[in-house]
This record gives structure tokens, C-alpha cells and sequence, in this order.
């Protein structure tokens, strides 16, 4: 009887845990289906309320948006003057490069070309103008001695004179001129020599 008493507490003991256990369940249970209920009226909540103020809220951020953007606009424009002021510095620079380049390049090409003329003994612009002045002289100092006939003369009959002394002056000035530049470069030739 012992034994049976004892399984009979035992069984009991474990009835009543099992009772106990089965309440713990059903209370968890009401509590999680009562969270859940909150949590889902929670829910509907905020959607009315994002509904009842969505308007107000998306006005709001659109204004910050906006207030951004110009913000921004400032800011980047400050640096977009900033990088074109650079750039406008840069391309001077580089034009102003460019022009010395192309300037010292034209120095050094017209030094080449009197060197090459030089050399074929071209006169200069120099020695032209010094033959030129001369042959000025050389006709004033014709006209002083009266090497060119009077104007009184008719022009018909002045004509072929005045063609004949111009051709003889022309000859005359041109074998002069010949004359001076094959001395100019001469005298040229001797420098060169002696530098």
C-alpha cells in the first residue's frame, strides 16, 4: 500500500504540474494574442495618422528639399566660378607660352632666311636703301649739271630724250648698284673672315 500511496502522490504531484503548466500556457497564450492585438491597432493607427498628416509631412519635406538644393546650388557655384577662373588662368598661360613659342620660332625663321640671302648675296633691306638714296643723289646732281633737258622743249620732242636719258640712268644706276652690293658683300664676306 506504501508503493501505491506513493505512485498516487506522484501521479498527483505531476496532475498538478501538468494543471499548472497548462495555465502558463493559456495566460501566455492571452498575452501574446493581446500583444499582437496592440501591435496590429498600433499599426492601423500610424497609417491613419500618416494618412490625416501625410499631406503636412510630404509639404515639409519639400520645403527642406528645396532649401537644400539651393544650398547646394550656392555652394557649387561658388566652386564652378572657382574652376572656371582656374581654367580661364591656365588657358591664358597656355597662350601666352604659345605666343612666345611662336614668336622666338618667327625670330629664329627670318635670322635663317637673311642667312640664307647673305649667302646667295641678296642685298639687304639696308644695302636697297642705300642704293636708293644714291641713285637720288646721282639724279640730283644730273639735274644740276643739266644732263635732263629744259621743259621748254615740246614734249614730243623731249620725249625720246628724256627715254634715252632715263634708260641711261636706269643702266648707269643698275651697274652701280651691282657695283655697291658685290662691294657690301665683299666687305661682308672679309668680316665674316676676320670674325
Amino acid at each position: 500500500m506504501a508503493t501505491l500511496k506513493k505512485s498516487a502522490r506522484k501521479k498527483s504531484a505531476s496532475g498538478a504540474q501538468q494543471d499548472n503548466l497548462q495555465a502558463q500556457a493559456q495566460r501566455l497564450s492571452k498575452n501574446l494574442s493581446e500583444s499582437a492585438q496592440q501591435v496590429w491597432l498600433a499599426g492601423v493607427g500610424a497609417f491613419g495618422r500618416a494618412q490625416a498628416e501625410g499631406s503636412k509631412l510630404f509639404e515639409t519635406l519639400v520645403k527642406e528639399g528645396l532649401s537644400l538644393e539651393q544650398t547646394t546650388r550656392k555652394l557649387a557655384g561658388g566652386r564652378v566660378d572657382a574652376v572656371r577662373d582656374a581654367v580661364e588662368s591656365t588657358v591664358g598661360q597656355a597662350r601666352d607660352r604659345a605666343s612666345d613659342t611662336w614668336d622666338r620660332l618667327e625670330k629664329v625663321f627670318e635670322d635663317r632666311v637673311q642667312r640664307a640671302l647673305r649667302r646667295l648675296e641678296v642685298p639687304s633691306r639696308e644695302d636697297l636703301g642705300a642704293l636708293i638714296d644714291r641713285v637720288d643723289a646721282l639724279n640730283a646732281e644730273l639735274r644740276r649739271l643739266g644732263g635732263v633737258p629744259s621743259a621748254r622743249k615740246p614734249a614730243r620732242k623731249a620725249a625720246p630724250a628724256v627715254k634715252k636719258a632715263a634708260a641711261t640712268k636706269k643702266a648707269t644706276a643698275a651697274k652701280r648698284a651691282t657695283a655697291g652690293a658685290k662691294r657690301t658683300s665683299a666687305k661682308r664676306a672679309t668680316k665674316k673672315n676676320a670674325d
